[in-house]
């Protein structure tokens, strides 16, 4: 992290979990970011207030993210955005991020690596996102705007979804899949507040239309009173 000019650490557990002076024998240098990083109970916790959070994996799956970007194309929509708190999640040492982990990231990110040998250490994975990152930041122009962060953008979903409900667009089941559908899209697209409040008004519109033309089609089927 120090390589590369990123310096705000947060991890999911606690303090307690990890032993101190093992920590600070292998951060030599760079045990400042452990001083100052920050614990959190979950991964949602802790990107909340983060316009991105870039999940890392190297493997595809029905409960996994279906669409993976590389390091570059994520680091080349890191470039659109500024004034904002991106995240990068890795796993532990062994098994990586849990389905459910991933579930919590906006989007996937996956090293392109041998078939044959695909799995990276961790530490080496974090150096290759870290200086990506960096070489991609420090070579573009960045010319973007300050993006929603990640709790913003889940209710503006929990908003499209509300109004999608009010139409009877869930017959039955169906709502968890479409709000993933939109998270995933919009995450994607990292929007602006004003773009986030547009796309709430066209939804709320759309579902406010639907019930003004539903009592009018109603009202149109009632029969006519006998004099």
């Amino acid at each position: 992290m120090a390589n590369m000019g990123i310096s705000d650490l947060r991890i999911v557990g606690k303090r307690e979990d990890y032993k101190d002076r093992q920590v600070r024998i292998l951060a030599i240098h760079a045990a400042s970011f452990w001083d100052n990083a920050k614990f959190f109970s979950s991964v949602t916790e802790a990107v909340a207030d983060c316009a991105m959070a870039a999940g890392t994996t190297r493997r595809r799956g029905k409960r996994r993210k279906d669409w993976l970007v590389t390091p570059e194309e994520f680091a080349a929509s890191v470039t659109k955005v500024e004034n904002a708190k991106i995240a990068v999640i890795f796993g532990n040492e062994r098994t990586g991020l849990t389905d459910e982990e991933l579930a919590e990231c906006t989007v996937g990110v996956q090293i392109p690596s041998s078939p044959d040998f695909g799995s990276l250490n961790l530490s080496h994975a974090v150096q290759i996102i870290c200086y990506v990152l960096y070489r991609t930041l420090e070579t573009a122009k960045v010319t973007g705007y300050t993006p929603i962060s990640i709790e913003r953008l889940d209710r503006a979903v929990d908003s499209i979804a509300d109004n999608l409900q009010q139409i009877g667009f869930f017959s039955v089941t169906g709502r968890d899949d479409m709000e993933i559908f939109w998270r995933q899209i919009l995450s994607r697209a990292v929007l602006s507040e004003g773009e986030a409040q547009y796309l709430e008004k066209v939804f709320t519109k759309a579902a406010g239309l639907a019930k003004r033309n539903a009592r009018q089609t109603q009202e149109l089927q009632k029969p006519e009173t006998e004099n």
